[in-house]
């Protein structure tokens, strides 16, 4: 059990623990005071944002509140949660800085094209606001937990993690070891969000201790840790500085982005891209400014940047519809780029006119009375509103091993995770597809960095990616069949096209004679063939040829109690342009997960900072609200028809992310549309609707 820091910021003065050892299953206390120095080599390739990353038991200093200063060793969780509590750690503490609006702001990150300050002084109609996001934290359902054990020099690690290779490689690089001599597993994840997206300072001292005790260690993160020992969405101030003419055409943006992230790491995100790219307009200037405070290091939580972006963004482009008495579809139409923006490329696809006209239809958008405040029901304010999601089609070099074996089946691996999006029925389907088989004779498997290499799971960028290994490996091994079978004078396929052979349920036939072929146990059998195997591998096109994105349009139905200020979604429809969808059931079960996920964001979730000592006061899920069943209303997604065909060989466009960014703009929207009252700062809570 980890002993956390109980100040913000400081240093250790002492650690008394006499009264700990003296309790009956405490073995060690383990601090700075008796951990060995550990080499703490660079770590680039596993997520580590710029900087010094926190070096646990390395010296004395208290860089923030929650900071692990010690683990108790026990053979039973009981006596281990005893023993913390008998710690007692003595500080020189320092008043620590936890407010994003009076921290030092870092020089920014600058992108510009025309001149948006000149357009912008000219513009007939001008917006000038700043737009507020709480920090969020991710919550999974399962907490963070690692089990430790060294066999000699070879460590064996059983870890919640979004990234296999990423965590192995950081605990080769602190403990100065060969990556190979690091295993990883994590077959399954009950949840994450981005929380796994990096090997926490717990991974390590859940190493450390079990090298030090000579046997395996496991550590869990009670709930309330998880808000200290892994990282958050950071809190965000986004300055918004629009203009545009009578009609609504967009002339200039500026936007001026304010992030929180810790004293010790530089963590940035994707906050730029949509203000870069999502409208039409000849002047644009975002400067991206990273606020170092004494709290731990951020992290990618779903929608990473692109939600938060997508809330100032879109809630600017509703109050200028609004000033312009414009519907908000029709301002976003009439500003719909015919090319990106930043880079000048034409997008891959970009079907945001269809998501509009698609959500007006469903969704009965044509019915609504533009006027605030005009519709009610009883002492209810109604209102609906919508926004534009849009998130980066991201994909990374992946592996996957392919094995047909004699019987029929087959068997494929990849070092992927699973937190919940069905990646190992998503990836069954693919194998299955592409070698002819039922879904029943492949067996899929992850998890272990034994297994070939893939990118973070995360970033909506697995099924690109690593599904399109799996393709390739597969197609390769189904090749490697036809091949067999066409050669083989004794195959009734002998010396027919390749290209006319295909593959159903296991049987290889000509295309226009299918009781003309053999199945794949026959051909097998007959070459004395135990398997046929392939390494499948994908890497991500070049990106100088198209501008990759999937796109969404969301509408939320809000009622406010006017006498209260509470507010409850209704209804929402979420209209994607998401490339091919895989499986129907996987998109339905993202889409939920992403709206619950942004009706949060909208209304419940604000991490709450004491700021006297950097102590996180609703570090729990009674006070951290997040959205239950009587939170959530009708939801209902709509997938466009199509796939990408140049953004990778399955040609999706990714799920998890977009489903959720533009959620909380649609609600703030709708909000303002039943109340008139703007509310720039999530959440948007019933005080700042009286």
């Amino acid at each position: 059990m980890i002993v956390n820091a109980s100040v913000g910021a400081g240093r250790i003065t002492s650690i008394d623990d006499r009264a700990a050892l003296a309790q009956p299953g405490v073995q060690t206390v383990i601090s700075h005071r008796n951990a060995p120095k550990l080499p703490y080599r660079d770590s680039p390739n596993a997520n580590n944002p710029d900087g010094n990353r926190l070096r646990v038991f390395q010296d004395d200093q208290v860089r923030f509140f929650g900071q692990p200063v010690a683990v108790v060793l026990a053979s039973t969780l009981e006596a281990a949660q005893h023993g913390a509590r008998m710690v007692k750690v003595q500080y020189e503490a320092r008043q620590p800085a936890t407010d994003l609006r009076t921290g030092q702001a870092t020089a920014p990150t600058s992108y510009a094209r025309g001149d948006a300050d000149r357009a912008f002084a000219a513009a007939p109609v001008k917006l000038d606001t700043t737009y507020e996001m709480a920090r969020n934290h991710h919550n999974p359902m399962e907490p963070h937990a690692t089990i430790a054990q060294w066999d000699g020099n070879r460590l064996t690690v059983w870890d919640k993690t979004q990234w296999i290779g990423g965590t192995q490689r950081e605990l080769a690089a602190v403990f100065g070891i060969p990556d190979t001599s690091v295993r990883v597993l994590s077959p399954f994840v009950g949840g994450a969000f981005g929380s796994g997206l990096r090997a926490w300072p717990h991974v390590i001292v859940s190493a450390l201790a079990a090298r030090l005790a000579g046997k395996p260690v496991k550590l869990v993160l009670t709930r309330r840790q998880l808000y200290s020992s892994t990282g958050f969405r950071p809190r965000y101030d986004y300055r918004v500085r629009a203009g545009a003419d009578r009609q609504g055409r967009l002339n200039a943006m500026i936007h001026d982005i304010s992030a929180e992230t810790s004293s010790y790491e530089t963590f940035t995100e994707a906050a730029m891209a949509p203000g870069q790219m999502l409208y039409s307009m000849p002047n644009v200037r975002v400067d991206y400014r990273t606020v170092p405070l004494d709290v731990n290091t951020p992290i990618w939580m779903r929608g990473p940047g692109y939600a938060t972006a997508s809330f100032a963004i879109e809630s600017a482009v509703d109050e200028l519809a609004h000033e312009l008495r414009l519907d908000p579809i029709a301002i976003r139409q009439r500003n719909e780029p015919a090319a990106d923006g930043s880079t000048g490329l034409p997008f891959s696809t970009r079907r945001l006119r269809e998501c509009y006209t698609t959500g007006t239809r469903e969704f009965g958008w044509d019915k609504r009375n533009p006027t605030p405040r005009s519709t009610r029901d009883g002492d209810l304010l109604i209102g609906t509103g919508m926004a534009t999601a849009v998130y980066d089609t991201a994909r990374g070099t992946a592996q996957a091993y392919v094995r047909l074996d004699a019987r029929g089946t087959a068997l494929v691996q990849s070092a992927t995770s699973d937190m919940g999006p069905g990646t190992y029925t998503s990836m069954t389907q693919a194998a299955a597809d592409a070698l002819g088989l039922t879904m029943d004779t492949v067996r899929f498997q992850l998890g272990d960095s034994a297994m070939p290499p893939t990118p973070p799971h995360g970033g909506s960028m697995t099924m690109a990616s690593v599904g399109s290994a799996v393709l390739d490996g597969s197609d390769k091994v189904r090749t490697q069949a036809i091949t067999l079978a066409v050669n083989d004078v004794r195959s009734p396929l002998h010396q027919v096209n390749p290209a006319d052979v295909i593959v159903r349920n296991g049987r290889l036939a000509v295309k226009n004679n299918p009781a003309r072929g053999e199945t794949y146990q026959e051909l097998l059998a007959r070459q004395g063939r135990p398997h046929l195997e392939a390494i499948g591998g994908f890497a991500p096109p070049e990106q100088n040829r198209s501008s990759f994105y999937a796109y969404g349009a969301v509408f939320a139905e809000v009622a406010v109690d006017a006498r209260l200020g509470l507010v409850r979604v209704r209804r929402m429809l979420g209209v994607y342009d998401a490339g091919r969808i895989v499986s129907p059931k996987l998109a339905e079960s993202q889409a939920i997960g992403g709206m619950v996920g942004g009706i949060s964001a909208a209304l419940l979730e604000h991490t709450v900072t004491d700021p006297r000592d950097g102590r996180i006061v609703n570090a729990n899920l009674a006070d951290y609200l997040v959205a239950v069943n009587a939170d959530v209303p009708e939801l209902r997604a709509i997938y466009l028809d199509g796939n990408d065909p140049q953004a990778d060989p399955l040609g999706v466009k990714g799920l998890g992310e977009v489903v959720y960014v533009g959620v909380a703009p649609a609600i703030a929207n709708a909000v303002f549309h039943a109340t008139g009252s703007r509310i720039r700062n999530l959440p948007i809570t019933a005080e700042s609707l009286l």
